[in-house]
């Protein structure tokens, strides 16, 4: 009882620490939207891409392979000495490449040179935090690592408010929007940088070329994984800039970025889901009863998936003022039931991916995430040149869909788990057909599309009695 309880106070913890940040971020994407012009909100999150990358190739797998040999090997030290030397002297090496290269990278990227300095700076500031959290994690300090997290973004969110509210005021120059969102979080993850520095001088640094070897080794798909996740989750905005034309690409990737945000609501529910099923899955995974139960996750999740995904859209001409309130954005509102659907095919795909998982064949998911990368460029460069930003919101929903999908397919083979695909089916379904009719034959009608919403809550009432006595309970 006391491990379980344990379990619920870091996966608490660890979830405020990750869904937090996030509701700030899209409070800030709303104050985002008004001080900024579109097309200098286009270049914030088209840069905003490349962070992503830079994140997952400057950590390269090895914040996961520390949790791998610091709980296998004896001695503990050499693991954490090692991974920190690592990380450290490689993102020193790519700090002095990156800076002496800052001028043609800005000139192959198309970004101004203090954008990109920046954006290197952050680099490396993040990289060289990536082995003390994860030590932290390690360790079980759960609420420290949440107070510096959370810390994180509040110090970004006030320089945010300072720099746009009070500094501006005092500069002539009208074009600073950009700097000053990457200032802030320069600024924010050199704080962070320092708090946690006291780390490095607690681990006697020492080398183990050998044991190094190992966890490169071990971490390489986790690279390849991550190359492929930010890939999916965000070179649409890169694809809109190198296909679009010149002149509208930075506009067109703003309010394309900013109607994305909405989605958020479907990812902070993936994401609260994610983090508080996996621990279950492996702690059951010795159960004979283990695939039923898997069965019954998946299901509820989907039924409360399937509400958020049409309770969004029926109420989209509300909530959007919470999210991108300047209505200059609105135009790329067609994108939100789109990129809701296809957040929903990721959270299903985390779902399934258990039976990778508890039979450790996690290698799977590195070959699904990839297939996902080629749908995603493909797709693309197909339908950009067609219907724009509308072709980058399909994109994402074929890549989700189709890993979806292969996964249910060898999962069944491989691990089967007794879904109740008909349930699950009329669930999705109903949502997804009455999220259609309400938002692009009815344009966005909140009054048919409670109606619709009403009749999905009877049909949930219908189907799962059984739940709703245990709820009651």
């Amino acid at each position: 009882m006391s491990k379980l309880k344990k379990l619920f106070k870091h996966t608490f913890v660890y979830g405020l620490a990750t869904v937090l940040p996030r509701v700030l971020t899209l409070l800030l994407t709303n104050f985002y939207t008004h001080k900024l012009e579109k097309q200098d909100f286009g270049i914030y999150s088209g840069l905003f891409v490349y962070l992503i990358l830079g994140n997952v190739l400057l950590s390269y797998g090895m914040e996961t392979a520390f949790f791998r040999f610091v709980n296998k090997e004896t001695d503990k030290k050499k693991v954490q000495s090692t991974a920190l030397t690592s990380v450290t002297v490689s993102s020193f090496l790519f700090l002095v490449g990156a800076i002496l290269l800052q001028n043609h990278i800005a000139e192959w990227l198309n970004y101004k040179v203090e954008y990109i300095r920046l954006a290197i700076y952050i680099l490396v500031l993040d990289a060289l935090v990536v082995i003390p959290f994860a030590w932290l994690r390690n360790e079980g300090k759960s609420v420290i690592y949440a107070l510096i997290k959370i810390g994180n973004v509040v110090v970004n969110l006030l320089l945010n408010l300072y720099f746009f509210l009070v500094l501006s005021n005092h500069i002539d120059k009208t074009d600073e929007g950009v700097v000053f969102i990457f200032m802030s979080n320069f600024i924010a993850s050199l704080l962070t940088f320092l708090v946690l520095l006291p780390l490095y001088f607690r681990i006697k640094f020492s080398f183990s070329v050998a044991l190094w070897k190992q966890m490169m080794r071990y971490g390489f798909p986790v690279l390849i994984a991550g190359i492929a996740f930010a890939v999916n989750e965000g070179f649409d905005r890169v694809f809109l800039r190198m296909l679009l034309p010149v002149d509208t690409a930075d506009a067109t990737i703003g309010v394309y970025s900013a109607c994305y945000k909405m989605g958020m609501f479907m990812t902070l529910f993936v994401t609260a889901y994610k983090l508080g099923v996996e621990p279950f899955f492996f702690s059951n995974a010795q159960d004979k009863n283990a695939p039923k139960t898997y069965a019954l996750v998946t299901e509820y999740f989907i039924l409360f998936g399937a509400f958020i995904l049409l309770f969004i859209t029926v109420f989209i001409d509300v909530l959007k003022y919470i999210i991108v309130s300047n209505s200059e954005y609105w135009e790329a509102l067609w994108i939100v039931p789109v990129i809701l659907l296809a957040n929903l095919c990721l959270g299903i795909y985390h779902s399934l991916s258990v039976w990778y998982k508890v039979t450790d064949r996690t290698n799977f998911g590195a070959y699904v995430s990839v297939l996902g990368m080629f749908i995603t460029v493909i797709v693309n460069f197909l339908l950009i040149p067609l219907i724009s930003y509308k072709g980058s919101a399909l994109a994402t929903l074929a890549t989700y869909f189709v890993m979806m999908s292969v996964s249910f397919w060898v999962g069944q083979k491989k691990y089967p788990i007794p879904y109740n695909i008909k349930k699950i089916g009329i669930y999705l379904g109903f949502s997804i057909i009455s999220s259609f009719i309400v938002f692009y034959v009815f344009d966005k009608n909140m009054y048919i599309g409670t109606v619709f919403l009403l009749l999905y809550v009877l049909l949930v009432v219908k189907q799962e009695k059984q739940l709703i006595r245990h709820l009651k309970r």
